[in-house]
């Protein structure tokens, strides 16, 4: 007995991932084709996900073995379709999965735009035993199949182009293939399914002509914003998909109150949250999960991966921050680039062409110009001169370098980890420290500068002198004579 209308259905999720996707010239299965830094595919899970479903189940084809490793960590029950015979056909592999109590959304993994509330708006449609079909308005609708309803608004066929009279290619209306329909039924009429057709494929749309034939209401839900309902088989409409994606979220962004000085040139391929008055730049590039604190200004080209910056933080053009922790009012850039494990704390100086990596600022500390910073702990108030570096690695081992409180490192310092500079240290430039350099001191590591009086500025040879003298310079040395 089909349950009473007005019950409440458990929800099973069916998404059509089978195909190969020629289209794309491409060895990645089509549902794995990057789409704002994720697979196409884990979009309309995370979709299906926001529904709560008793149940998601992914049918699988080209590629399976791949397809199911991108989303291994995902609660996700896999159907094989071993033959790809046609839609009605991959969602009869999932229909042995659905109790006849559930009802049943059909996805597809090749249309990863669709918004949750479309899909809730189609499923309240489809209440009790009735099927609800998403449909929408497209601007050029040729070659897709058209929507006709009856008299009292219902979906009383869905015509393809192929078979359409000339009056019905007018209709504007269109199938996305999305629908909801009542699992003990659905059962039923993909049991019944022929592939009397050119393709020799069994056709989910004939589900709907087997409702209505069996007197069951066929809802049509119309979805106002095409862009949702974008399929994508090459890499031109996926293009055209990221575009659409990449407007979306500026647009989330910009309600949200961040100043964005042109929406067209942000990329976000992961989650951005933004504080009040944040200010980004063209061609920022954030990658993962990235939070911006309150009123952040984000300049040209920078690319942030994985990372949080506090209030008030300023991140000049060209820099790079990844799988890193940056404080409140720190000035970072430009050509800085943070690499994974380092931290900053608040009002941290990193200028240009300065390089961090597993390495902690204290607050107040800075490294401005030309440096780079390895496994190494730097206190607060310390200041790192132009040219300085640790050197951190051996060959073999990363070493640590400790800079306490207050330390001054001069310009064209190499500390030799693992080493420790104590708090209120000066480094005096130029030097080498290959040891601990007591607190309060002056550490210097020079040799003594000489003048030689005698030497002259080398004079431009000719060809065949600069030949001669390479010849000599690289002769091999003479044997050593033996004595007798």
């Amino acid at each position: 007995m089909p349950p009473p209308r007005g019950a409440v259905m458990q929800l099973s999720v069916v998404i059509l991932a089978a195909g190969k996707g020629k289209r794309m010239n491409s060895d990645l299965p089509k549902v794995l084709q990057p789409l704002a830094g994720r697979p196409m595919l884990e979009h309309v899970v995370a979709t299906a996900l926001s529904l709560e479903p008793a149940a998601i189940h992914v049918v699988y084809g080209h590629g399976g073995d791949q397809v199911q490793a991108a989303l291994a960590g995902h609660a996700l029950d896999w159907v094989a379709q071993t033959e790809q015979l046609g839609t009605g056909h991959a969602l009869l592999q999932a229909m042995p999965r659905i109790p006849d109590e559930h009802r049943v959304l059909v996805l597809y993994g090749d249309v990863p735009l669709v918004r949750p509330d479309s899909l809730r708006a189609l499923l309240a449609a489809a209440d009790g035993d009735g099927v609800a079909v998403l449909t929408t308005h497209a601007a050029n609708p040729q070659g897709l199949g058209r929507i006709l309803r009856d008299a009292a608004g219902g979906v009383a066929q869905i015509v393809e182009q192929a078979d359409a009279t000339t009056e019905q290619c007018r209709i504007r209306e269109v199938n996305t293939g999305i629908m909801s329909l009542p699992a003990r039924a659905a059962r039923q009429w993909l049991g019944q399914l022929g592939n009397a057709n050119a393709q020799r494929e069994y056709y989910l749309t004939d589900v709907v002509a087997a409702a209505v034939r069996t007197g069951v209401p066929v809802h049509g839900v119309s979805c106002d914003d095409e862009t949702e309902t974008l399929g994508v088989n090459d890499k031109i409409q996926l293009a055209r998909v990221e575009a659409v994606l990449r407007a979306r979220r500026a647009h989330e962004l910009m309600l949200a109150g961040a100043t964005l000085l042109d929406p067209s040139r942000i990329d976000i391929r992961g989650s951005l949250t933004v504080g009040r008055d944040v200010s980004i730049d063209i061609n920022a590039v954030f990658i993962g999960r990235v939070t911006l604190g309150a009123r952040v200004k984000i300049g040209p080209n920078c690319v942030i991966r994985d990372a949080s910056i506090g209030a008030d933080t300023q991140i000049h053009a060209n820099s790079l921050i990844d799988h890193a922790q940056v404080g409140e009012r720190c000035i970072v850039g430009p050509f800085a680039r943070i690499r994974p494990d380092s931290v900053l704390a608040d009002a941290v100086h990193i200028g240009n062409f300065v390089e961090l990596k597993n390495s902690s600022l204290g607050k107040g500390s800075k490294a401005n110009h030309l440096s780079y910073l390895g496994d190494t702990q730097i206190g607060s108030g310390v200041n790192v001169g132009a040219g300085s570096i640790t050197c951190n690695y051996d060959g073999e081992n990363k070493w640590p370098t400790v800079i306490e409180d207050g330390a001054f490192i001069g310009s064209g310092s190499m500390l030799v980890a693992p080493v420790r500079i104590g708090a209120g240290a000066t480094i005096g430039a130029g030097s080498t420290i290959t040891a601990n350099a007591p607190h309060d001191k002056l550490s210097l590591a020079r040799a003594r500068q000489t003048t030689v009086d005698t030497w002259r500025r080398p004079a431009k040879l000719s060809p065949a002198d600069k030949a001669a003298a390479v010849e000599r310079a690289l002769q091999p040395p003479a044997s050593p004579k033996r004595g007798r």
